[in-house]
């Protein structure tokens, strides 16, 4: 089964050392990140920083790129603004049902999607979105 890919405990999925006879190659195991991008010919995970072209997503100049940012932030603030105010709804339905503000259990669904989909930082995320949608009920 040498250079088999296999999940680890971070969510990674890591090529096995050879395992046979024969050495293993030199240089670093492969490593990516399960969504991460990668190049399309070959399949190998593009490093942080390489050049947008060879991740397949349009080459644009920094002022554009920029805006693309500021505009695609304002929309992930409006989203968080917007989970906010429906678990805020939810908050206050559990209280009125005599039930608790916070569920564990589907905050820990939660933790485990984002974890699945955007590895440790993506948990780390999750952490602060259930931080800020706890608020006020």
């Amino acid at each position: 089964m040498s250079g088999t890919p296999r999940p680890a405990a971070d969510g990674r999925v890591r090529t096995a050392p050879a395992t046979d006879a024969t050495p293993a190659p030199a240089g670093p195991t492969s490593v990516t990140t399960p969504g991460a991008p990668t190049d399309a010919t070959s399949g190998a995970a593009t490093a942080p920083g390489a050049s947008a072209a060879a991740s397949g997503v349009p080459t644009t100049g920094i002022p554009e790129g920029r805006a693309g940012i500021d505009r695609l932030d304002g929309q992930i603030i409006a989203l968080i603004q917007e989970r906010m105010a429906v678990s805020a709804g939810i908050q206050r339905s559990r209280l009125a049902s005599g039930g608790r503000r916070v569920d564990l259990t589907r905050e820990m669904e939660i933790l485990g999607r984002y974890r699945e989909a955007l590895g440790k930082p993506g948990t780390t995320l999750a952490m602060t979105l259930l931080e800020l949608c706890r608020g006020r009920a």
